[in-house]
């Protein structure tokens, strides 16, 4: 194939107009020029007729430029059996014979100025761009899950709830321009298996989570955090299984501690359980959409929660780290400070420890010792464990009398006991109770959990009010899903 001229245009650009008469003659002359409009049929139209060309050739859908990628135009192309040999964007005339030179091609462009400046290319408009990214990552295998098409007069929303995809709530719909601006933020492949969830085994790639990011609003620089997160809930020893299908209201409560969660702007202060956070909300959310989407388990046919609760929507928080009296979650458990840690617990719903009259570490260890005592009931040990949320009020009570966390686990603990006989079977009028041959009694009284290590402290919420919160883990594997670390950076 003979060498041609290919140039790139569209209708709002003044140098785009300078050079097409000369142009639109070659043509006309049978010369190997061939000219594209990257604008509408009708503002192409518009153009021609008011420089007096030949009808323009229309670009559809971006074929050509999103090949060749100019950043601006006119954009004029030397090529040679479908490659591109030189280019020169924008008008020099020097350059332009150059290039003509080269294809054997006659431009009349002596009435021209010697350069000016051309215009941003189409390809550079953000949706364009963004489709053009998609269409690329599909080509090239980065993206691979099929696409669904809504019809014009069909409300998404409801498409997607109807088909089962989402949580009750409208979700984002999942655009391979979004999936592929989500996975910008990794740079693991896209088609790496996260991991396997039950109950029907599916298979999570990297792409099906940053799908169901895109759906539960997750932001982008979050996903390093969903991943970690669903690695972490897909370890065996955190039996996802088990948590999915119990009739307990258990689900994955993400906790975060470390650089990244103020990164991505996480909530650690007041409200960090509640709502109005985009970070905590869709880390959350991202993961709940992920199991029920890939794994099925889906609530009434799988999920088999006798009531459930809220948390099992999405929830997570991020540890306030800047004014704590401990170490951090993430350094207790071995990793550095310049890392993020993402513990996944299987937790209950919060429950509130409210405590405005206790000015003494002792006094409020033994408020916390007794909302400990009630976790899922008061005569059951040894079964849950509590994860506490203190917030600085709290905390600084304990800090300014050097509490370690140490020592006020040790002192919950103690003040979560009860005597035997106020657990057996039948004792205070209630038949719950465990036989005496599974209560290690030394004569101290039985505490609600088996360890101090067992409770986990973190510190989180706003400055104003002595609230803490309560929430119940399974500690172990014995009992149930043992909570798993997993570092965020290590995502990314």
């Amino acid at each position: 194939m003979a060498r041609e001229l290919l140039i790139l245009i569209k209708h709002d650009c003044e140098t785009c107009a300078l050079v097409l008469p000369a142009l639109d003659a070659a043509v006309r002359a049978g010369q190997r020029v061939r000219i594209l409009s990257q604008s509408g049929r009708n503002e192409s139209d518009v153009l021609a007729a008011r420089l007096g060309l030949r009808p323009l050739e229309i670009d559809t859908d971006y074929e050509v430029s999103g090949r060749f990628d100019p950043e601006a135009v006119p954009a004029l192309l030397l090529i040679d059996d479908g490659a591109e040999l030189d280019r020169v964007e924008g008008f020099d005339r020097a350059r332009y014979d150059v290039l003509a030179a080269a294809a054997d091609v006659q431009l009349d462009l002596l009435e021209l100025p010697a350069t000016q400046p051309g215009c941003a290319s189409r390809t550079r408009d953000a949706d364009v761009e963004a489709r053009l990214r998609a269409r690329r990552a599909r080509r090239d295998g980065r993206i691979r899950s099929r696409s669904l098409r809504v019809g014009g007069v069909e409300d998404v929303h409801e498409s997607l709830y109807r088909r089962g995809w989402t949580d009750g709530l409208p979700v984002v719909p999942p655009t391979p321009e979004r999936v592929v601006a989500m996975l910008d933020h990794t740079r693991r492949d896209p088609q790496e298996v996260v991991g396997v969830i039950p109950p029907y085994a599916g298979e999570a790639t990297v792409e099906k989570v940053a799908i169901n990011a895109v759906m539960a609003g997750c932001p982008g620089p979050a996903l390093p955090i969903v991943l970690a997160a669903l690695s972490a809930a897909c370890e065996e020893s955190f039996s996802l299984q088990g948590v999915i299908a119990t009739t307990n209201p258990m689900g994955p409560l993400v906790v975060v501690s470390g650089p990244m969660a103020a990164k991505v702007e996480m909530n650690s202060g007041g409200n960090c359980l509640g709502q109005g956070n985009r970070a905590n909300l869709g880390i959350g959310r991202a993961l709940q959409l992920t199991l029920r989407n890939i794994g099925g388990g889906r609530p009434g046919r799988d999920d088999r929660a006798t009531t459930g609760q809220m948390g099992k929507v999405g929830a997570c928080f991020a540890e306030r780290l800047e004014d704590s009296p401990w170490p951090s979650l993430s350094l207790e458990r071995g990793l550095s400070a310049d890392r993020t840690g993402v513990h996944v617990f299987a937790a209950e719903g919060p429950r509130v420890m409210s405590d405005a009259t206790s000015r003494t570490a002792r006094s409020l260890a033994a408020s916390l010792g007794m909302v400990v005592d009630a976790m899922a009931h008061p005569k059951i040990r040894n079964q849950l464990a509590p994860l506490l949320v203190l917030p600085p009020s709290i905390a600084r009570v304990f800090g300014r009398e050097g509490w370690s966390k140490a020592r006020v686990k040790r002192e919950i603990l103690e003040r979560s006991k009860r005597p035997i006989e106020d657990l057996l079977p039948g004792a205070r009028g209630c038949e719950v109770g465990q036989g005496e041959d599974l209560l290690d009694d030394d004569g101290s009284g039985i505490p609600k959990v088996a360890s101090a290590d067992d409770i986990v402290i973190v510190h989180a919420g706003g400055d104003v009010g002595s609230m803490a919160m309560v929430m119940a883990y399974f500690p172990n594997l014995t009992r149930g899903s043992p909570p798993v670390l997993r570092c965020a950076e290590d995502w990314q």
